[in-house]
């Protein structure tokens, strides 16, 4: 009887769409982790410009960038018997933007997110890319909790990503290579604010990097600090002052293909 109304309860159990049966694949790759709530992945994956912000992961996006926080900030006090400002400056360093979405791209977020193609274009992939990774950070804690989120980030992202010496080693005091540029150029140099908004309660201050009458390089960050960081590392770029154009992405080891050229597997 028993063996007939599972038999029953088999046949007539829902057929999980092929959509979502790729999505359960794709995360598994990603998580080594069976996703339990598909709902809090698919709405991590879900940009701003498909729907409303009710429906888009922004939520998830918030939540997700504190238990990253946290995680890495462990982590780093654990394995570095450092002060304070040693381990702030290194876990801001891992959890930035530009790092972050290289690390979206590397595990394969990029192609899973769901977005309008023409918002793509016109907004920074760089922020689109490394908030839809904070998202799915906050449905994995929301559907295994801190432990396998823990697990996965330091295992997954930070052990197999990130080469921490390098990052230990790596000189990000850009303003101060340009003040020296222009001393030694004997050129005026100034940091210049151009704009400044308020998104969400926080401030989001722009800033020119200006020598002589000439904007070299603009920045925008949450601090005056930040944005001067951005728009001198910018500038030095422009004066071919940085040979290594691209060293926040010599953080990321090779020890895992990249997947940014992987087909999509769940688009709209």
């Amino acid at each position: 009887m028993d063996k007939l109304k599972n038999f029953i309860a088999r046949l007539f159990k829902p057929k999980q769409d092929f959509k979502s049966k790729q999505l359960q694949q794709a995360i598994y790759r990603i998580t080594s982790v069976k996703p339990k709530n598909l709902s809090f992945y698919k709405l991590s994956l879900q940009h701003k410009s498909l729907y409303s912000k009710e429906e888009s992961n922004e939520r998830l996006e918030f939540l997700g960038d504190a238990v990253l926080s946290l995680v890495v900030g462990e982590y780093l006090y654990k394995k570095y018997p450092k002060e304070e400002g040693f381990l702030t400056e290194i876990r801001s360093r891992i959890v930035n933007k530009e790092t972050l979405s290289q690390l979206a791209v590397k595990i394969g977020i990029d192609s899973l997110l769901r977005h309008k193609i023409k918002f793509i274009l016109k907004e920074s992939k760089t922020g689109i890319y490394c908030n839809a990774l904070e998202a799915f950070i906050g449905a994995l804690h929301l559907d295994h909790g801190y432990n396998i989120c823990a697990q996965f980030i330091t295992k997954k992202l930070l052990q197999v990503h990130i080469d921490l010496d390098l990052v230990t080693k790596e000189d990000h005091n850009y303003k101060s290579k340009m003040i020296i540029w222009a001393q030694k150029n004997k050129q005026n140099i100034q940091f210049l604010v151009v704009n400044t908004q308020t998104k969400k309660r926080d401030k989001i201050f722009t800033i020119q990097t200006i020598v002589g009458d000439e904007i070299y390089g603009e920045g925008s960050g949450n601090t005056k600090k930040q944005a001067e960081q951005i728009a001198a590392k910018m500038a030095l770029e422009k004066l071919d002052y940085i040979h290594d154009r691209h060293c926040c992405a010599n953080r990321l080891t090779s020890a895992v293909p990249s997947l940014y050229h992987s087909i999509m597997i769940y688009f709209v």
